[in-house]
C-alpha cells in the first residue's frame, strides 16, 4: 500500500429541522419569558411542568394535523413495548395532568407551562421541529368570562414586550358559530367533514387572498403567482355568497366609527389593503349585531350568545376593537376547540432580507376545549388555554427592537502571566464572585495577547493583570475594555498605543473588588 487511508471524520451537523441556541438567543428568550411569566402570575396563573414524553395514547385521536391524524410525532417503544411519543404541544400533557390529579387540585385550575415541544413533519423555512410554547389554561371554568380573561391577558402580555397597541390585536371567533354555518349551507354530518375541512382552510386565508381568492377556494379552485393550482371546496353560488356574508361581517360596508370621525373633521382615510389595522373596521358591538342577524340555528346563536358575554365582559375592564376583536374570519385548526377560539396577531411590517414588505401575522392562538380532560374521565371538563408561539414572537420583538442581546456583558476575565502563581490568581477570581461579579481565571495555555483577544470575543468588560513586579508591589494593573474599545478608534499608530496604555490603570491589590465595582458602575453609566 502506498499510505494507510486517513480516518474518516464524522462530519459536525444537525439534523433538518432543529436549531442551536447561541448565549445571545437563549438571553434574549429569557428575558421575554420571564415577563410572560410576569403577567401570568399577575392573572393568579400558577406554574406547572410536564415531562417532555408522554404515553402516545394520551394524545391519541387529538392530534393536530387532521390529515395525518396517526403522523406529526416522534414515537417510540420502551422496555415494556409501550408506545410513548415526545410531546406535540403543552395542552394535551395538561389534561393528562389535570385528570390524574383532578381531586387534589383546586377547580378552576389556573397554571402555565413553557418548554419544548416536538413535531415530526417536514422541516421549512421558519417551520422547525424542536420550538417553543408557553401556556396559560384555566380548568374547570364553564364561563365566557374565562375566555375573555385569557384574552386580556394577551393584550396585556404583548404590551409589556413593548408591542405597542396599533402593532397588534386580538381576534376572537367561535367554533360553534364556525360549526353553525356549516350547519346553514347544508354541510353538517360526517359525510361533509372533507369539504368542511376545505372550507375552513379557504376562510383561515381571508386576511392573505382577500374575498376574492376565498371565493375561488370556496368554488372550483385557485390558481396562484407561480401558476400552482389548489382545488376548491366545490360549493353552489348561494352557498359561497352565505358563507361570505358571514366572513366579511367584521368589515363595514362603508367608512364607520373612527373612520367617520377622521372624515368628519376633513381627514384623508387610507386603507391598508390586507391589513386588520384598517380603520373600516368596526366595533365588536356592530360585528356582532350584523353576525346575529345572517343565521338562525341554535348552535351558531349559542356560539353568538357566547361572544356576545366575551364582548361585554372586555368592554367593562376597558379593552376595545383595537385590542380584542371580535373577528368572523378566525380559524383555529385543532380538531379539539369546542367554543371561543383567538388569535394574537402582529399587524406592523418589517423589510425581510429581499427588501420586501412582510407581516410577521400570528405569534400565539388558542381557544376553549372542554372535551380534552373528558377524556380520561366519565364527564367533560371545561377548559380555556392560549399559547405563544416563544420563537416567533422572539423574531418579532427583534424586529421591532424590543429584544437586542447582542453584546451581553461578559465575565471579568483575570489572566495568567506567572503559571506558578495560579493560586494567587484563583483567590482573586474568588473574592469577586464573592462580590457578586461574574468571573473567571483564564484557562488556556496562551500567552498575554492571545488572554486579551479571548477576553474580547468573551466581551468582558476589563481583564485584571498581575505579573510578578506587581504582585511584589501590592498592585494589579486592570485594563477597561470597554474604554479600550472606544479609545481605539481615535489612536490609529501601534506604537502611540502600546507607550500610552490608554484604558488600563493600577490598583491596589487588596482594593480589587471595589475599583472593579466602580469601573462597573462608570461603565453602565456610561
Amino acid at each position: 500500500m502506498a499510505g494507510q487511508s486517513k480516518k474518516q471524520k464524522l462530519q459536525p451537523r444537525l439534523p433538518r429541522g432543529f436549531a442551536d441556541r447561541t448565549p445571545d438567543d437563549i438571553r434574549a428568550v429569557t428575558r421575554m419569558t420571564d415577563a410572560i411569566r410576569a403577567v401570568y402570575e399577575r392573572y393568579g396563573f400558577e406554574p406547572v411542568e410536564t415531562p417532555f414524553v408522554e404515553l402516545t395514547e394520551t394524545l391519541g385521536k387529538f392530534l393536530p394535523d387532521l390529515d395525518r391524524p396517526n403522523e406529526g410525532v416522534f414515537s417510540f417503544q420502551d422496555d415494556d413495548e409501550q408506545w410513548l411519543s415526545l410531546r406535540y404541544d403543552l395542552t394535551a400533557p395538561l389534561a393528562r395532568y389535570v385528570a390524574e390529579n383532578f381531586e387534589a387540585l383546586p377547580k378552576p385550575y389556573r397554571s402555565y407551562r413553557f418548554g419544548w415541544v416536538f413535531r415530526n413533519e417536514k422541516p421549512g423555512p421558519g417551520r422547525f421541529r424542536q420550538f417553543m410554547q408557553f401556556d396559560a389554561d384555566t380548568v374547570g371554568a364553564p364561563s365566557a368570562a374565562a375566555d375573555a380573561e385569557i384574552c386580556m391577558m394577551a393584550s396585556d402580555t404583548l404590551e409589556l414586550l413593548g408591542v405597542k397597541r396599533g402593532d397588534y390585536v386580538i381576534r376572537v371567533n367561535n367554533r360553534k358559530v364556525l360549526d353553525g354555518v356549516m350547519e346553514a349551507i347544508g354541510l353538517a354530518g360526517d359525510e361533509h367533514a372533507a369539504t368542511r375541512l376545505t372550507v375552513l382552510r379557504a376562510v383561515d386565508k381571508m386576511d392573505r387572498l382577500g374575498p376574492e381568492g376565498v371565493r375561488l377556494l370556496l368554488g372550483a379552485g385557485r390558481k396562484d403567482e407561480s401558476g400552482d393550482f389548489t382545488k376548491g371546496a366545490g360549493l353552489a353560488p348561494e352557498q359561497i355568497e352565505k358563507l361570505l356574508s358571514y366572513v366579511e361581517a367584521g368589515q363595514a360596508a362603508d367608512v364607520t366609527g373612527h373612520a367617520a370621525e377622521l372624515l368628519a373633521g376633513g381627514h384623508e382615510v387610507i386603507e391598508l389593503e390586507g391589513s386588520h389595522h384598517e380603520l373600516k373596521l368596526t366595533e365588536n358591538a356592530d360585528t356582532l349585531k350584523t353576525l346575529r342577524s345572517l343565521f338562525d340555528n341554535a348552535l351558531y346563536l349559542e356560539g353568538i350568545g357566547e361572544l356576545e358575554q366575551i364582548a361585554e365582559l372586555i368592554h367593562a375592564a376597558g379593552y376595545e376593537a383595537d385590542r380584542i376583536r371580535i373577528d368572523p374570519s378566525v380559524v383555529r385548526g385543532l380538531e379539539y376547540y369546542t367554543g371561543p377560539v383567538y388569535e394574537a396577531e402582529l399587524t406592523f411590517q418589517v423589510t425581510n432580507e429581499k427588501g420586501e414588505p412582510v407581516r410577521f401575522g400570528s405569534v400565539a392562538g388558542g381557544g376553549r376545549y372542554d372535551g380534552l380532560v373528558g377524556r380520561f374521565r366519565s364527564e367533560d371538563v371545561p377548559a380555556t388555554g392560549f399559547s405563544i408561539g416563544v420563537s416567533r414572537l422572539a423574531s418579532a420583538l427583534k424586529a421591532l427592537g424590543k429584544l437586542g442581546s447582542e453584546g451581553a456583558t461578559g465575565p471579568v476575565v483575570v489572566t495568567v502571566m506567572d503559571r506558578d502563581r495560579m493560586g494567587d490568581y484563583q483567590r482573586m477570581v474568588s473574592e469577586l464572585r464573592e462580590a457578586g461579579i461574574r468571573a473567571e481565571l483564564y484557562l488556556g495555555g496562551s500567552g498575554m495577547k492571545a488572554q486579551l483577544k479571548y477576553a474580547d470575543r468573551r466581551n468582558a468588560p476589563c481583564v485584571i493583570i498581575q505579573g510578578s513586579q506587581e504582585a511584589i508591589e501590592g498592585k494589579v494593573q486592570i485594563k477597561d475594555l470597554v474604554e479600550g474599545k472606544r479609545l481605539s478608534e481615535t489612536i490609529a499608530d501601534n506604537q502611540t498605543w502600546r507607550a500610552e496604555r490608554p484604558a488600563q490603570f493600577d490598583a491596589d491589590r487588596n482594593t480589587l473588588v471595589q475599583a472593579v465595582r466602580d469601573l462597573l458602575a462608570r461603565q453602565t453609566e456610561g
